[in-house]
């Protein structure tokens, strides 16, 4: 697979090495990159040989079969540029952290975003599951998005996108590349308050110290996953090197040497267990992708 980029290009790469869960089979070929330009020489490359295609952000909330992944993994890493556009706007690309976002913002005395200051990964994949905390929602401040769609590069406001909690839906195929948020005006003490708030709620719930993905389950309407996950009596219950953690039962950890096919089968263990003690079908937070070795 002859293609050439600006940026990095890894053959049979260990997604292990890029999820926050520290699991996952090779991608045929892993590529970073630089910018959009590089981005399009990489979409048409992949397109003219016909080679299947996976945009990812920073792996924070993605589960890699053992198997691996056929053809390419696009990572948008290097896309993590934020700048100013215009009054209250501020336009940051998909691989910025949404903390970087949230510090950008302070300096110039604009907030609304707090609530994402303690949720690890990047503002593309913030607005992909339309992240959120305490109620809000990062698609509330959203004005726009910048996609690549079948090679054409093109802004779309929120008010033609299709989302709710914990999900945004976009056409099969489009990248996310930039988003633009219209912030409301906030002195930098409460942003710092709000961030530091965030940070001591976060650092008692969710400091399982182990990698972890995050939350996996979603929150069923009007009940909590962790606490349907308690009721079933699943709290430390462990699969090869997957465990539910003892410190937040939403959370699946890697106790060290877990592969993904732990993670599944635990989660299965998770959903049925749960299904049993209380109806409720839960479903996975957490994105599933790749193939069975």
């Amino acid at each position: 697979m002859e293609i050439s980029i600006r940026g990095q290009l890894l053959y049979n790469e260990p997604m292990s090495r890029h999820t926050s869960l520290r699991v996952g089979g090779a991608a045929d070929l892993y590529a970073e990159p630089e910018d959009a330009d590089d981005l399009l020489t990489l979409v048409r490359a992949l397109k003219d040989r016909q080679v299947p295609w996976l945009a990812i952000g920073r792996g924070y909330n993605l589960l890699v079969r053992d198997g691996g992944i056929r053809g390419a993994v696009i990572s948008l890493a290097r896309f993590n540029r934020i700048s100013e556009a215009g009054e209250r706007l501020i336009r940051a690309e998909a691989g910025a952290e949404n903390l970087a976002l949230v510090r950008f913002a302070q300096e110039r005395g604009l907030g609304g975003i707090g609530f994402i200051s303690g949720i690890p990964g990047s503002v593309g994949g913030a607005v992909k599951m339309n992240a959120g905390a305490y109620g809000s929602g990062i698609m509330e401040r959203l004005e726009s998005l910048t996609l690549l769609q079948e090679g054409t590069v093109a802004e779309y406001p929120r008010e033609q996108l299709q989302y709710g909690y914990r999900h945004l839906t976009l056409p099969t195929g489009a990248i996310v590349l930039a988003a633009l948020f219209k912030l409301v005006p906030c002195e930098p003490q409460q942003t710092e308050e709000d961030i530091r708030k965030d940070a001591e709620l976060r650092g008692s719930k969710h400091n399982v110290g182990f990698p972890s993905a995050g939350s996996f389950f979603k929150n069923p309407s009007g009940q909590a996953a962790w606490r349907l996950i308690d009721h079933a009596g699943l709290r430390g219950t462990t699969v090869g090197g997957a465990q539910v953690s003892e410190v937040h039962s939403n959370f699946l950890i890697n106790r060290g040497g877990a592969t993904a096919a732990d993670f599944l089968e635990l989660a299965r263990l998770v959903r049925e267990a749960v299904f049993n003690a209380s109806g409720v079908k839960l479903e996975e937070e957490v994105r599933i992708v790749g193939e069975e070795p």
